[in-house]
Parts: structure tokens; sequence; C-alpha cells
């Protein structure tokens, strides 16, 4: 019941920056978390970076202090900021998003169609 849509994905030179946008609709009050995944070709989908409802974030270890993760909570959307880009991080980037709805709190999670960062050398 909740519809992700990225954004923000591009062709950038190794050490540029880029900002990944993620508006979510629909039961967006059920959402209890939003994340970052990514996957490379002919590699498993990763998680990058997490943050709950309280503002909460967590990285992966090959990110950290490099893409910071954040949301707005007025305009339903996650951001994934990056910088220092390196080409290893290119891959596909997906929204995810978790939560409980109805009133027996049944979970879902729910993916964005994904949004192509290319990191050049």
């Amino acid at each position: 019941q909740v519809q992700l849509v990225e954004s923000g994905g591009g062709l950038v030179q190794a050490g540029g920056s880029l900002r990944l946008s993620c508006a979510a609709s629909g039961n967006i009050f059920s959402i209890a978390t939003m994340a970052w995944y990514r996957q490379a070709p002919g590699k498993q989908r990763d998680l990058v970076a997490r943050i709950t409802r309280g503002g909460i974030t967590n990285y992966a270890d090959p990110v950290k202090g490099r893409f910071t993760i954040s949301s707005d909570n007025a305009k339903s959307t996650v951001y994934l900021q990056m910088i220092s880009l390196k080409p290893e991080d290119t891959a596909v980037y997906y929204c995810n998003a978790n939560g409980y709805s109805g009133i027996y709190s049944r979970p879902f999670g729910s993916w964005g169609q994904g949004t192509q960062v290319t990191v050049s050398s």
C-alpha cells in the first residue's frame, strides 16, 4: 500500500557527488523505517543506509563517512547524499520502506523502481 519513486541518479566522475531522492505515497503513516539498497550487475542487493521514523540512522561500512541518509517527513521523502563517489559505488540504487498496516499490524515491505548511479574513473 506504499509506493516509492526514486530520482537523482546519473553519471558522475570519481570524486563527484549526487543526491538521490525517494518520494513515498499511499499509507505513509504505516512506515516504520526507510532504507537505500544497491545492486551491481551480477551482485546481490545490499543495504546501504537505513533511517527510522525517529531519525536513527545506520550505514554499511563501505559508505560510512561518505553517504548521508536523511528524511523530510512533511514531504514524505527520504534522501541519500553521496560524496567522494568511487567506481565501486556504481549500481542501481533502490528505495525501500518497511512497516505495519491494518488493525492486525501486518508487516509489509515496498520497493521503488530503482535509479542508476554510474561512477566513471
